[in-house]
């Protein structure tokens, strides 16, 4: 007789929620669901606080509706599992600008990512180089190239369409520089095309007529009520035990199965289970690994992170232009690289009395020494800098709040998507009940992480169908 399921949920973000919840829906009745979570909180990077009387994000803000390929994303999908699609709510404004040369311009449109499938649309932001973009006989990349973004866009737009442009919106995201980061990893769609087109104008092109979208279609989607309502949901719904203040510390292979060494080390806790999936991000992975699976802690402990903070400022009445926010080029000179107008962007959360919530991200991967100023300078530093980019003295806010994310954002380096493969592929071999999952594998985003803790649960449960357990 088959005796009865243990899987253990390393990580209580997003990525292991969805994990669960995914183990409780495929894998057989009666299936053990134990989720560990170091914190005191679950969800990781999504987390609903209170400004000023009033709900407001302190981590991720919103969602991608569709998915690469078109269809509904992950989240979306997730969300109508979990009966809050009732709650979907889209940006009201969605022009957003650039900080360039001591004001603001707007975004130019057409881009992806920053790159452009236009040159005359971005002349306002940036000089580009047409001339470069010659046609070599032969695709930008080959079969299985992969090279740093800025790498191939300063080749062949030059050096202003890289600075002033795709930087700052990869370090919106990413909190990283197009100089580091890899193609493949942060723009799929466009290394899929540039390893068949001869010109970037052209691979832009063909990313962006492989993915359309309806005109007037949504792209970004909260929750009313905030994200935490997802995380609760999702805890609710996975119906696994849920063990807070939890670190795992140690994973040891115990037969076909692991065992977990949990708690302070004076008072360790030792738990046995069939399968593991480990939902952290990718250094601590490499340390629970080191002894167990060392060619695959070896491999995913080369990821680095950025640090970054969020620094959300209440502002009675403050003069706001209708933009959605601001991103920032690294070469302005100033410590935000992005803001957003929370109270502008999202009309449910506009307030009767005027007041505003604006919300700056500070810190740039190798400039975390700027993150080391205490909370009142950071937030007096974003009030004044704000000021200057709005060219307008802001009101002093009734309250703020700091959030501080310490390597929160994976630096994707070229070639990472096949590291990631490879430590798949040895684990697959060699330890097959245990799976990886989230951002530092599989990209940022709320969608990509719920696709991968699925993916990975999914994995184990085929591993322990296999076993015959």
């Amino acid at each position: 007789m088959a005796t009865r399921w243990r899987v253990a949920v390393v990580g209580g973000g997003i990525t292991g929620l969805a994990a669960a919840l995914r183990l409780r829906d495929r894998a057989p009745e009666g299936t053990e669901i134990t989720v560990y979570e170091q914190s005191g909180a679950l969800g990781g990077k999504l987390r609903t606080g209170e400004l000023a009387g009033g709900p407001v994000e302190f981590g991720a803000e919103s969602f991608l509706m569709r998915d690469p390929a078109g269809g509904e994303s992950a989240a979306v999908t997730l969300v109508r599992r979990l009966g809050l699609a009732d709650r979907i709510v889209h940006p009201t404004v969605g022009q957003a600008a650039l900080a360039v040369d001591g004001g603001l311009r707007p975004i130019p449109g057409g881009t992806l990512v920053g790159v452009p499938g236009d040159l005359a649309k971005v002349t306002a932001v940036a000089r580009p180089t047409p001339e470069a973009d010659r046609d070599g006989g032969r695709p930008l990349l080959g079969p299985d190239e992969d090279v740093a973004v800025g790498a191939l866009v300063r080749a062949r737009f030059g050096d202003e369409v890289v600075d002033r442009l795709v930087d700052p919106m990869l370090g919106g995201v990413y909190a990283g520089r197009a100089d580091d980061l890899s193609l493949a990893t942060t723009m799929p769609a466009l290394a899929r095309a540039a390893r068949t087109e001869h010109t970037l104008l052209g691979a832009v092109r063909a990313a962006q007529a492989a993915t359309p979208r309806a005109p007037g279609e949504p792209v970004f989607g909260t929750l009313a009520g905030g994200l935490g309502t997802l995380v609760d949901a999702a805890a609710t719904a996975g119906g696994a035990t849920v063990r807070r203040d939890a670190a795992v510390r140690e994973l040891a292979p115990v037969g076909s199965g692991w065992r977990l060494t949990v708690g302070p080390t004076r008072d360790p806790e030792h738990v046995e289970v069939d399968a593991v999936v480990l939902a952290v991000p990718a250094r601590p992975a490499a340390r629970l690994l080191a002894e167990p699976a060392a060619e695959v802690a070896a491999r995913i402990g080369e990821l680095d992170y950025a640090s970054v903070a969020l620094v959300t400022l209440a502002l009675p009445e403050p003069a706001l232009p209708a933009l959605s926010g601001f991103l920032v080029p690294g070469t302005e000179g100033l410590l935000i690289k992005a803001s957003t107008f929370f109270t502008t962007k999202w009309g449910h959360l506009r307030r009767s009395d005027g007041l505003a919530l604006v919300r700056a991200s500070v810190g740039r991967y190798r400039d975390e020494a700027q993150l080391q100023r205490p909370d009142q300078d950071l937030a007096a530093t974003v009030h004044r800098e704000l000021s200057g980019v709005l060219d307008t003295p802001l009101p002093a806010p009734v309250d703020g709040h700091v959030q501080r994310w310490g390597g929160a954002l994976p630096q994707y380096t070229p070639g990472h998507l096949d590291r990631v493969a490879a430590a798949r592929a040895a684990l697959r071999a060699t330890r097959p009940t245990l799976a990886l999952a989230g951002a530092g594998y599989d990209g940022v985003g709320i969608p990509v992480c719920v696709r991968s803790g699925e993916t990975a649960a999914e994995e184990i449960i085929t591993a322990l169908e296999g076993s015959g357990r």
